[in-house]
């Protein structure tokens, strides 16, 4: 019996009468939170290169399609072979550069290509933005509607003109800050955030992990400029700005040093 095959059978036991109370009462909607706490936990053990813990990872998040699917052939809406089969079914659909006599000799063309397809499929009235889900991170779900964009043509030729409109949403920050409206302030801060977003993509970083890594490095910071004020007897509320300032300081200067050989 395969891995999968098990992971059912197993899962069909737990649901069955007799099985585990807990597993008997979960639904689709109970189990929303805990898919999305898998999926971070599966970015968290790629972004630390354990595939140790990247593999027990994986297997929690089978687990949840495995339920979910399970769920859906107890009301019979659909079962996992069916699931199976749909997302196979579209991948050789979407790629027929390998599946068929279609030609894409980069990845840019494969993505402009799956663009189309998908377009195809959804009839006359899809749009370019369809499947951009509200619900998604909003640097992630800025990421996305600008590479849809671009994969149509609609882009900056070069980072060049990215940071052009970078200035110019700084000065339209900063004019409304001087007018005090704070709806144009969160309205501007947010093209400036989006234009920023922009600037990432052009040069090929993702901007969730660049802003995780940025704000790790502040956590972890902040905790050395923590030890370091606590050496004075007081708490780090009870220091002056320039002493933070200055803890600060110093805590760059000790992350940077490397150990002596």
């Amino acid at each position: 019996m395969s891995g999968v095959a098990r992971l059912r059978e197993i899962v069909v036991r737990l649901r069955a009468p007799g099985g585990c109370p807990w597993d008997r009462e979960q639904t689709h909607e109970s189990l929303r939170a805990a898919l999305i706490e898998e999926c971070y936990e599966v970015i968290e053990a790629i972004g630390q290169a354990d595939d140790a813990n990247l593999r027990e990872e994986l297997g929690d998040l089978l687990l949840h399609v495995v339920m979910h699917t399970e769920m859906a052939s107890e009301r019979g809406a659909f079962n996992f072979q069916e699931v199976a089969d749909e997302v196979c079914e579209k991948l050789i659909r979407r790629h027929p550069h390998v599946f068929g006599d279609g030609k894409a000799d980069n990845p840019g063309e494969v993505l402009r290509q799956w663009e189309r397809i998908k377009r195809e499929e959804k009839g006359a009235e899809a749009s370019v933005m369809d499947g951009l889900l509200a619900a998604m991170p909003a640097l992630l779900r800025a990421q996305r509607a600008q590479n849809k964009a671009a994969r149509v043509g609609f882009d900056w030729p070069s980072p060049e003109g990215v940071f052009t409109k970078l200035t110019e949403e700084i000065g339209e920050l900063q004019r409304a800050r001087d007018s005090g409206d704070t709806t144009a302030i969160e309205e501007e801060m947010g093209d400036l955030i989006f234009t920023v977003v922009n600037l990432a993509r052009h040069y090929h970083v993702d901007a969730e992990t660049a802003l995780s890594s940025a704000t790790a490095k502040f956590v972890r910071r902040f905790r050395v400029m923590e030890s370091f004020c606590a050496q004075s007897g007081r708490r780090i509320e009870e220091h002056t700005p320039e002493e933070l300032d200055a803890a600060w300081v110093a805590a760059k200067a000790a992350e940077s040093k490397k150990p002596c050989p």
